[in-house]
């Protein structure tokens, strides 16, 4: 099994952040571990408003947010644990995750879809 690789906290970059929360998806996904303090299952932030992402899209959306320093991610047997990464973001780039998450608070929350 390949390890899970995680960036050192001072190689986290902001356009990374930028880059992972820009999909309303994988927002909503990082809100949930963050409200969860850990999820265990991915089943646990599979919903997105009325609509479920498929598992080999929550696989791809945990990578983003794992590679750009947002979570870390824990092999416990089969299952992995995803813990969010927030305070050390918040302590390096000072009011960036409360800036992104507030502003999709304010347009009705993460994960809405406009179509």
């Amino acid at each position: 099994m390949r390890p899970l690789l995680h960036p050192a906290i001072e190689d986290v970059r902001p356009d990374a952040i930028l880059h992972a929360l820009a999909d309303p998806s994988r927002a909503a996904i990082f809100a949930k571990i963050m409200q969860a303090g850990c999820v265990e299952a991915c089943s646990a932030v599979a919903a997105v408003g009325d609509r479920v992402i498929p598992k080999s899209s929550l696989s791809n959306h945990f990578k983003v947010l794992r590679e750009a320093g947002l979570i870390r991610s824990e092999r416990h047997g089969v299952e992995v644990r995803n813990h969010s990464r927030w305070e050390e973001i918040e302590a390096r780039f000072p009011g960036l995750l409360p800036g992104i998450i507030n502003a999709y608070a304010a347009d009705g929350g993460c994960g809405r879809d406009k179509t």
